[in-house]
């Protein structure tokens, strides 16, 4: 863990920064907490400091004491504590011990992620263990009942709110619950009691930064650049570092060039940085939104290729921040690599397997009512053209329910079993759309060349089967369906598939946008690890402000509900403000300042 986010995490446990900063120089978190006091101490810490230190990250040491290991009885107890939840062994209750975890309390108050991240655990693991803390619904209920102040109907509430048992009712405060069962929520804390889960919940440690593998030329540099950024206590994101690193690599600089390189970078990013209290929600609503009313509403665009067109303009920024689970015009670019990107006939190779190819598209079918025969012609050209066999076609009409197949020469002939005019047009009407090669959603594919390779354009799009192709180059494939790239890939890549799509569409109508007010959008749409679209189902429907959601869509609707549950607008947010005329608390607005006229007064005469 680098030293800063040993530090970060040693003060988010409520260590204060100079003391953090003393020992982030000596442990990582990990270190610090098997270390001894008189190791602790050799930090520049007091004996006083040092068991305090000790005594936050869970360590129990009396002052002038050397720090005291678990009994064996006692961490044996705490393992056979674990071992009583269902399908947790011996050997993964150790693992969890060894973590850190040293009560049933401490993993129901964890969130599943950071069970998870125990190694021998997993997510299949950590989801049996909060399953198996977590009551059942009827349990839930019934317990909820037994305190005194909720009734049938405050209990359901409460349910519904996302609590889930009496430790939930603990952690949470009395505003919160105030807002789900109104003034019962005093009583109920008394009842209940208090339960601070800070610290509990602080075992969940930053993520170490991942290695970075680079030559020894790179790594000097970068090494040199973070010394004179540590030299000026200031800070640069690790891919600008690496942005400078790709500019000056195989370049002899002199140090007095680089500092001055590096602070020339420093003092440009911190201009590009926003200030506090600025209004960005807002400003990146306007700086989209107005030139959004200058695009077009024409549908279809042509994607470099002539055969397939896409959506753009103004319906596919819409089709965008509404996150349609699919859109209107998908299709994918997918690139290929090795001998794939620079032949023809193995690219062509490539096309074939991904375009759906029926039996319509290579073959004519006619029926022949005299002898109850469904007669399958080939075309061999097209055969050839799209690499199927006639006996690729054969094999797939054997799939064809009650049908006897005879191929006579290079047509193939199909008989009903029962040999009625209803089962011949059935099997008609199923041979016609056999699918004979390809893969599903593709409708076509279309070899381009560009620079020195071959690109396949797709209309239509199958993310997750493409990218399992062999010559297909999975790190620049790409797919306009945003949510195809959210369940392949993940939400990082399913935010920067938001990033690149709007920006691509503004752009190509000539429209110019700063990409951080569309990074800002699709942040916002990504933020809780799902795509969210931003309206009333999303973003809009979900703010906390009754006024904010009835100025964005179905006013009324809103306002009758608020009514009707004794909702209150805190007034805490922009367009709330503006509707009730009063400034807002951003920016300006965020500065209260009053002036004592009788001190002036005085200081006047």
């Amino acid at each position: 863990m680098a030293k800063k986010d040993t530090m970060r995490a040693l003060v988010r446990r409520g260590i204060d920064e100079e003391t953090a900063d003393k020992l982030a120089g000596h442990f990582t978190l990990s270190a610090l907490k098997k270390a001894s006091l008189e190791e602790v101490q050799r930090a520049g810490l007091s004996e006083d400091q040092a068991s305090a230190v000790l005594h936050t990250l869970g360590r129990k040491i009396a002052a002038g004491q050397a720090a005291p290991e678990k009994s064996v009885d006692e961490r044996q107890a705490v393992i056979n504590e674990f071992t009583r939840i269902k399908g947790i062994g011996p050997s993964k209750a150790e693992a969890l011990y060894e973590a850190g975890f040293r009560s049933l309390l401490e993993l129901q108050l964890q969130p599943i992620e950071a069970i998870a991240e125990v190694k021998g655990i997993g997510r299949k693991y950590a989801a049996i263990i909060k399953n198996h803390l977590t009551p059942s619904r009827e349990e839930a209920m019934k317990k909820f009942a037994t305190i005194k102040g909720i009734g049938p109907s405050r209990t359901q509430k409460l349910w519904d709110a996302g609590y889930r048992s009496t430790l939930d009712l603990k952690v949470a405060t009395e505003e919160e619950l105030e807002e789900v069962v109104g003034s019962a929520a005093t009583q109920i804390k008394e009842e209940v009691g208090d339960l601070d889960a800070r610290d509990i919940l602080a075992k969940v440690d930053t993520i170490p930064p991942p290695e970075i593998k680079e030559s020894e030329e790179r790594a000097a540099l970068r090494q040199a650049i973070q010394a004179v950024l540590a030299k000026q206590d200031e800070y640069l994101p690790r891919s600008v570092v690496t942005q400078i690193i790709e500019k000056i690599a195989g370049k002899d600089i002199p140090q007095k060039k680089l500092t001055e390189l590096v602070t020339r970078v420093v003092e440009e990013y911190n201009q590009a940085l926003m200030d506090p209290l600025e209004a960005c929600g807002i400003v990146g609503a306007q700086s989209i939104g107005e030139p959004g009313t200058q695009m077009t509403m024409r549908t279809f665009h042509y994607a470099g290729v002539a055969e397939i067109n896409v959506t753009l303009g103004l319906p596919r920024l819409i089709e965008i921040v509404d996150a349609r689970k699919s859109p209107s015009t998908p299709m994918m670019t997918v690139y290929l690599e090795g001998g794939y990107k620079v032949n023809r006939d193995m690219a062509k190779q490539i096309a074939n397997k991904i375009e759906i190819t029926r039996l319509i598209n290579v073959a004519e079918v006619t029926t022949d009512l005299g002898t109850m025969t469904v007669i399958v012609t080939p075309h061999l050209k097209a055969l050839e053209r799209r690499d199927i066999t006639i006996e690729d076609i054969e094999k797939k009409l054997k799939t064809v329910r009650r049908a006897k197949i005879k191929r006579v020469n290079d047509v193939i002939e199909v008989k009903p079993t029962e040999e009625v005019y209803k089962e011949l047009q059935r099997i008609n009407e199923e041979i016609k759309s056999i699918k004979i090669k390809g893969i599903n959603g593709i409708k076509r594919a279309i070899i381009r060349k560009e620079k020195d390779e071959y690109v396949i354009f797709t209309e239509g799009s199958n993310f997750e089967e493409i990218l399992a192709l062999d010559g297909v180059d999975k790190t620049r494939t790409t797919t306009n369906d945003i949510y195809a790239t959210y369940n392949v890939l993940g939400i990082e890549a399913a935010r920067n598939a938001i990033i690149h799509e709007a920006y691509s569409t503004l752009q190509e109508q000539g429209l110019n946008v700063d990409i951080r007010h569309i990074m800002l959008v699709a942040d916002t749409m990504t933020a809780d690890g799902t795509v969210r679209p931003i309206g009333r189902q999303g973003i809009s429907g979900e703010k906390s402000s009754v006024i904010a959601r009835a100025a964005f869509e179905i006013t009324v609707n809103h306002l009758l509900k608020a009514a009707k549950k004794g909702e209150v607008d805190q007034l805490r947010g922009v367009a709330e403000n503006i509707i009730v005329g009063q400034p807002i608390k951003l920016g300006t607005g965020s500065v209260e300042l009053s002036v004592d006229v009788s001190k002036m007064r005085k200081k006047g005469e």
